[in-house]
């Protein structure tokens, strides 16, 4: 597995259940406690290694041996990693840290001889009494100083670029999670667009009824705008739902346009079986069937029909809704006003450059709009 994968998978195992008063523990304190967990473990295991391939885990000097070489180098490992969690600086590469780190290399590896020769375990063999200049001898020369400083950037270098990945990884999922809220917050605001252009026209509908004396009819287009209503208010945010429910909408506003029109208006909606569990994003096709029946058949001197159909074509779902009004004439233009416009713009934030949409009118006579989007499964 990646580091990119790891952390990511480190990331969002950062929040537990928690019983009910529980303080959360940060995300940040949570890998910081992992860190020194990973470098103690590493260090006892190289101290285990060490003792073992100089005699045995259960020879105390060999063992001592082993715990003073590495567990140094452990307890070295967790001050950078705490350091680092805290000034982020204190791990850069700039000149003068660099010279520091230098310095500092130095002078811990000159005690850190000092106390590996300390223990008496001098070329694999026990003194058991020794002299400062014994530990000299056999461990101040340049050769262990070297390579003291060699581990010391090591240990330096893994932890900075473990934790330069880290923050570069908390920075790209903060980004994208910011992104991810404006991109919500747009889609809200399109849909808050939508749905209160949709609720005035309706509002305006009942009002024609009642002044003109038809109070039964403003009821019933009251009851369908009751189930549109409870099935749009109860959702948290714009979201995609299945066909299936997308078409209880439509088919509640088709019949408020029905009371409407009567007998002037004729609905055609041919859905192939396979297509009813799809997702689309919540409100796609009212305002296409509005504008049709707005723009196209309320212009008609005769009847209008509404057709409407949704099929799956292979990884995509196809739309359609076609009437047959007067076509472009009494018409935005296509793609402008605030259904087609809005509907473009709420596709293209859910799919991106992965989908197509046509607007235009027909040879025949009447207006058209074919959407096609990838077909998800609900």
């Amino acid at each position: 597995m990646s580091f990119h994968a790891a952390f990511s998978t480190l990331i969002r195992s950062q929040t537990p259940a928690r019983q009910e008063g529980e303080l959360p523990v940060a995300p940040g304190a949570r890998i910081h406690r992992f860190g020194l967990m990973a470098i103690g473990l590493s260090s006892i295991l190289l101290a285990l290694a060490t003792a073992n391939e100089c005699h045995s885990i259960f020879y105390p000097p060999s063992l001592l041996y082993g715990l003073v070489l590495w567990g140094w180098w452990g307890l070295i490992g967790s001050v950078l990693w705490s350091g680092g969690f805290r000034r982020p600086i204190l791990l850069g590469i700039a000149p003068a840290a660099i010279g520091i780190h230098l310095a500092v290399g130095c002078v811990l590896g000159v005690v850190h001889l000092l106390l590996v020769g300390s223990t008496g375990f001098i070329g694999g063999d026990w003194r058991g009494h020794f002299t400062v200049y014994q530990i000299w001898l056999g461990h101040m020369n340049i050769n262990r100083f070297g390579l003291e400083i060699l581990i010391y950037g090591f240990v330096l270098g893994i932890i900075g670029i473990v934790q330069f990945q880290m923050r570069a990884q908390r920075d790209a999922m903060k980004a994208l999670e910011l992104e991810k809220q404006l991109s919500a917050a747009q889609l809200r605001a399109l849909q808050m667009q939508l749905e209160p252009h949709f609720l005035f026209n309706t509002l305006n509908a009942i009002t024609t009824l009642v002044e003109l004396g038809r109070p039964e009819q403003a009821v019933e287009m009251l009851e369908h705008l009751n189930s549109i209503l409870k099935s749009t208010l109860k959702r948290a945010s714009p979201e995609k739902v299945r066909l299936s429910e997308e078409l209880e909408v439509v088919e509640n506003y088709l019949a408020i346009e029905q009371v409407r029109f009567a007998d002037r208006l004729r609905v055609e909606i041919k859905v192939e079986p396979t297509a009813l569990d799809s997702l689309v994003p919540c409100f796609l096709l009212q305002p296409i069937v509005e504008n049709a029946i707005r723009h196209g058949i309320a212009h008609c001197e005769s009847d209008g029909v509404v057709e409407a159909t949704a099929r799956r074509d292979g990884d995509f779902l196809r739309l359609r809704v076609r009437d047959t009004g007067s076509g472009r004439s009494g018409r935005a233009k296509p793609g402008n006003g605030i259904g087609l416009k809005n509907t473009r713009e709420r596709l293209t934030h859910f799919y991106q450059d992965g989908y197509a949409m046509k607007a235009e009118p027909l040879d025949a006579g009447g207006f058209e709009v074919a959407i096609a989007i990838p077909y998800e499964r609900g």
